[in-house]
């Protein structure tokens, strides 16, 4: 098994992936899909189905070099031909494994990762900012060489 698929093994633990067709389109629908992951030899009505779900959206359709069987015995479910990540760095870290041996998917890694950067620096940010709300901001020290409490 290749090192892509046993991060869909992980969100499948973490609670990150949804298997399937209905539930693949419900996650998508709702805006919680953070990549719409096909199987290589998904069907014609699969293809169909998996763009019109992620039409109009910025959810992006990713197709990948496995067959349904090895996506089954990744994710667990049998006859899987569509899954949903819903985690953002968990998509971003597949993406770029994938890409390292598809290069059809090295764009979708590059803007996930680009995605992950941003919220991880929001994150970082509220986070700033909440300790800032409850501690004061931390500034330059009246005496010289004397560092402030609770920081």
């Amino acid at each position: 098994m290749s090192e892509a698929l046993n991060y869909l093994g992980i969100a499948k633990k973490a609670g990150s992936l949804e298997t399937g067709e209905t539930n693949s389109g419900a996650v998508v629908r709702a805006g919680k899909a953070k990549v719409l992951l096909l199987a290589s030899d998904a069907s014609e009505n699969a293809r169909k189905r998996a763009e019109g779900f992620v039409h109009g959206l910025k959810t992006p359709l990713l197709v990948l070099p496995y067959t349904k069987q090895q996506l089954s015995e990744a994710t667990g479910s049998a006859g899987c031909s569509m899954a949903v990540i819903t985690d953002l760095g968990l998509a971003a870290v597949f993406a770029s494994k994938l890409a390292s041996s598809e290069p059809a998917a090295k764009e979708i890694a590059l803007q996930l990762t680009a995605k992950n950067e941003k919220a991880q620096k929001r994150k970082s940010e509220a986070q700033a900012h909440k300790r800032n709300m409850r501690f004061g901001k931390a500034g330059k020290s009246a005496v010289p060489g004397k560092r402030r409490k609770n920081i």
